[in-house]
């Protein structure tokens, strides 16, 4: 989504700074190739709702109309229909992303509610996204995740909450490349990624026979 900007006469500044900012072009200078190549990039401003709502509801049948995907139903699933992806976090709890605007997907979450037990809310501010990618991103990611994420366990399309290093995330897996996003809150957001710099850097290096 694009980030809005103010004109100050000057030209356009940005109303909002991401918690990552200023590490951009060290994670970009982080960046691996070849064979043990991986990358890391901070997606910004990412759409983020909550949603509680009964699964059983006529409310959740008005909501999967409203996004246009069924609500996950068992842990680790996700589904996706045009610009949003839904996420299980509980037996009555999703995670909403969306390229959409916040505030346009939060009404209209709201307005399917139609006034039953539910609740959405607009949690864009809490955390950002860390998109990891490469054919080592599944290496670097276990040297502090307890998660088994062989392919056999973990593909495509699964999200769980859990930790990397010390820092509780979302980490779901959105390509089989493979490539993972992580949703770290804001606040720990800097550490996270000062620990996968810190994990990518080995393989820069010969492999170890």
């Amino acid at each position: 989504m694009a980030e809005p900007t103010i004109d100050t006469g000057g030209g356009l500044v940005a109303l909002r700074t991401s918690p990552l900012a200023h590490l951009e072009e060290r994670m970009r200078a982080a960046a691996v190739t070849g064979a043990r190549g991986v990358t890391l990039t901070e997606w910004p401003f990412i759409t983020m709702v909550n949603l509680r709502v009964d699964p059983a509801s006529e409310a959740a049948d008005r909501i999967e109309k409203t996004l246009g995907a069924p609500l996950p139903r068992q842990c680790s699933h996700t589904t996706a229909s045009g610009p949003h992806t839904v996420v299980w976090l509980g037996p009555d709890e999703w995670l909403v992303l969306s390229q959409a605007e916040g505030s346009a997907v939060t009404a209209e979450l709201w307005q399917a509610l139609a006034g039953d037990p539910g609740s959405a809310v607009d949690v864009s501010a809490n955390r950002t996204t860390l998109e990891l990618s490469g054919p080592a991103a599944r290496q670097v990611l276990e040297k502090g995740c307890p998660l088994d994420l062989h392919p056999r366990a973990f593909g495509p399309g699964r999200a769980v909450s859990t930790t990397v290093g010390p820092v509780p995330v979302l980490l779901w897996q959105v390509h089989d490349r493979p490539a993972y996003r992580l949703f770290p809150r804001s606040s720990f957001a800097g550490y996270l990624a000062h620990w996968l710099i810190d994990a990518m850097s080995e393989y820069r290096g010969p492999e170890v026979p």
